[in-house]
């Protein structure tokens, strides 16, 4: 009693629990179970994860061939084995082993030699094994790890190996094909003995048509069917991603949320795209799109050519940190809506500035004195963008940026400071399309959650970051933007509405662009993954038209619907863009957000008083009886005017004061450089040493207005038409004195380093 104890718990556990312990391919596939892509096993084997059923065509043949009974046994047969030991002993060699599928399983899980005692260990195991599992189980575990010739094992690597498609959709022919490579893959293969492999498969098949598996017209057709002449490459679809994943779930099987026709689609369009772009050598392409409606990714283009090794093809773009340009401004412009920072069309400047030796330009290198900050973003204009980031505070958007999914911001905000807005700070291509991707689902009315490229991956939901309202009005100010000093004329318009924004990073080494619809959000990437600058290499030149072709190839949506109980009505001054002030005379009615109402009132507009004529600015108390006139009139600060006036003709300055009556506190001139009291002056060193000069610059509102610098009460030099003066003052603190012809006074402190 106690032996049969005893033998009664070793059987019960002498089944490992694992029973294969070997490594497994890597295999990505689609959404809907097509194949992108595969990384072999670390053993060399193509050896595919195991499958969980086994196609019926397969399994019919594999049956017929190997263990007909194999459906009424208990892991043994005792006939087929009594059976081969008689032929065995008639041939003096072993000719039949009498093992059944189960036991071929227990066998394949081993790896050992083929002995008398490890047949009978085999047995034992079979038959713990059927208690274990399912025949369909053990079919499946047999199919998965059955070796096919080579270093090809399993069913679903035979399949795509031998006949470039699925198990599934394994004609009769190439199932019976594959049911007899196992039997003695080393001796009868695709590459030897074809002749023989041939006729072990019609043997089958005839079996299968006297047994009435198959019918005489299948029966006909899969004999005709020849052999296929050598292993088929695997699918490379969306290469990188299966990389991606080959990194961070190695050995596993897949199912990615990509669309194998739109990743197809996209690819073939990034190849034409590229064999264009390298004739201005730029040899790197990358583009993602990503799903609004499930937040999944339907294609994922790490990069083109990645057979090519020598021109950064490798390298997965959509995962690598590259400067951002100018991609990030409408992230700025949503934040400052949504905190109250600003109105959607609030003039911001756009004059020569220099902060702390910070001097960014735009990228057409012209000023306009002042924009709405809608255009602003629109035409990606960098002064005015720094100043809007400046306002609202580089801490607090560098915050909102880390919320938003940005996660390459490594180093503290003080790092970045204001080029945070131009490129000075990296992102990613994935992260990037995922923050308007987050937009465009907040817009939609639907919850944050983390973009995902792997499908039925259950996602924690994210705190809300963005205000449908606000989102609204930063794509109502991207959408179908017109940029004409940098968009080329070979665009092809989208079919849709699609708001959109293109980045240039320092130097021209990385073109982005971003786009979103409804439906879809796509981010474009052109460039050379070595980091080689080139001329070219302009967001709206060159990821704006790919960006657009790939559009044009998604199924196109509408636009989005204007967000209801988001916005109360306020009259808003139709030249400032900020609400109504006192003085404001011309108006509009706009919806904008609560927060809005927080903004300062228009201060641009004033009060005057002039002479009947109009042509003079008068005091009252000093023309006596004379007829005066009141009117309220749009007056900019005299930096900013300088500029504004030479883009708007319609523009009228203040009138000059009439001769002999009076004047009043605002000057008519102001230093563009440099601006503020106690600026810090730092000189540049020069080849031979010696300290270089700096260039100070002031805006003055007459035209033909004479001005005379000092510098600490010593005269200096006279200018007129453009009052620009550069001088060499020695290390220390200094007052700069600008006087005109009127005596208006204007002075600043500076300190020079």
């Amino acid at each position: 009693m106690y032996v049969a104890t005893l033998l009664l718990v070793w059987y019960i556990f002498c089944l490992p629990r694992r029973l294969f312990d070997t490594p497994y391919a890597t295999v990505v596939t689609d959404r809907h179970g097509e194949l992108l892509g595969a990384r072999i096993a670390r053993d060399g084997q193509w050896r595919f994860p195991p499958c969980d059923t086994v196609p019926p065509k397969f399994a019919a043949c594999l049956i017929e061939f190997e263990d007909r009974y194999y459906r009424h046994h208990c892991g043994f047969n005792p006939l087929a084995m009594g059976r081969a030991l008689l032929q065995n002993i008639r041939s003096k060699h072993v000719v039949s082993g009498g093992s059944t599928l189960t036991m071929q399983t227990i066998r394949l899980s081993r790896g050992k030699k083929r002995t008398v005692d490890e047949k009978l260990i085999e047995t034992i195991l079979a038959t713990r094994l059927e208690f274990r599992c399912s025949k369909d189980e053990i079919l499946a575990l047999y199919a998965s790890h059955a070796p096919f010739g080579g270093n090809v094992v399993g069913i679903d690597a035979a399949a795509w190996r031998y006949f470039g498609h699925s198990a599934d959709q394994l004609s009769w022919a190439e199932a019976a094909t594959l049911a007899v490579l196992p039997n003695a893959p080393a001796m009868i293969h695709f590459s030897k003995n074809r002749d023989a492999l041939l006729k072990k498969r019609n043997r089958l098949l005839k079996r299968l048509y006297l047994r009435e598996i198959i019918d005489g017209i299948d029966c006909e057709l899969a004999l005709s069917e020849p052999l296929p002449s050598e292993p088929l490459p695997l699918p490379q679809t969306a290469p990188h991603l299966v990389n991606y994943f080959f990194r961070n779930n190695p050995g596993e099987h897949t199912v990615s949320t990509v669309d194998r026709n739109i990743q197809e689609q996209v690819e073939s369009l990034l190849s034409r795209w590229n064999a264009e772009f390298v004739r201005s050598d730029i040899r790197n392409l990358a583009a993602i799109v990503i799903d609004v409606r499930t937040n999944q990714v339907a294609a994922y283009c790490g990069n083109v050519n990645f057979e090519d090794r020598k021109s950064g093809s490798q390298v997965d773009v959509i995962r690598s940190p590259r400067s951002t340009g100018s991609i990030l401004k409408p992230l700025l412009y949503c934040a400052a809506l949504q905190d109250g920072e600003i109105l959607p069309h609030t003039l911001l400047p756009d004059i020569p500035v220099n902060i702390n030796g910070f001097s960014p330009q735009n990228f057409s290198l012209q000023f306009d004195g002042a924009v709405p900050a809608s255009e602003a973003i629109a035409r990606s204009l960098n002064v005015p963008s720094v100043i809007l980031l400046r306002r609202y505070g580089v801490p607090r958007q560098y915050d909102f940026l880390g919320k938003a999914g940005i996660s390459t911001l490594s180093k503290p905000s003080s790092h970045y400071g204001l080029s945070l807005i131009l490129g000075g700070a990296e992102a990613t291509l994935w992260d990037v399309t995922a923050a308007y991707a987050d937009m465009a689902r907040t817009l939609s009315g639907l919850e944050r959650t983390r973009c995902s490229p792997v499908a039925h991956e259950e996602r924690k939901t994210l705190p809300p970051l963005y205000r449908p309202g606000a989102v609204w009005q930063t794509f109502e100010a991207i959408k179908e933007v017109n940029r004409p000093e940098e968009i080329d004329r070979r665009m092809i318009p989208s079919m849709q509405t699609v708001a959109w924004k293109t980045g240039t990073s320092y130097g021209f080494r990385d073109a982005w662009a971003v786009g979103a619809t409804p439906r879809y959000v796509v981010g474009v990437w052109v460039g050379n993954a070595s980091g080689e600058g080139k001329p070219e290499l302009v967001g709206a030149r060159t990821a704006g038209p790919v960006l657009f072709d790939i559009f044009n190839m998604l199924p196109a949506s509408g636009w989005f619907k204007m967000p209801e109980g988001e916005f109360v009505e306020a009259e808003i001054c139709r030249h400032s863009g900020h609400l109504k002030g006192r003085f404001c005379d011309e108006v509009d009615t706009m919806a904008i957000l609560p927060n809005g109402l927080k903004t300062q009132a228009c201060p641009y507009h004033i009060h005057v008083t002039l002479s009947a004529d109009g042509r003079f600015r008068v005091f009252e108390h000093c023309v006596g009886a004379a007829a005066v006139t009141h009117r309220h009139l749009f007056v900019l600060p005299p930096a900013w005017e300088w500029y504004y006036r030479r883009r708007h003709p319609e523009y009228r300055p203040l009138p000059p004061f009439m001769p002999g009556c009076g004047n009043d506190a605002q000057l008519p001139m102001q230093f563009i450089y440099p601006q503020g009291n106690n600026a810090t002056v730092t000189l540049p060193v020069q080849l031979d040493g010696n300290p270089g000069a700096v260039t100070f610059e002031l805006a003055h509102s007459d035209n033909d207005a004479t001005v005379y610098w000092h510098l600490d009460e010593n005269y200096i030099t006279t200018t007129r038409d453009f009052h620009k003066i550069t001088l060499t003052p020695a290390a220390g603190r200094h007052s700069l004195t600008a006087v005109d012809g009127e005596g208006n006074t204007l002075s600043v402190s500076i300190v020079v380093n």
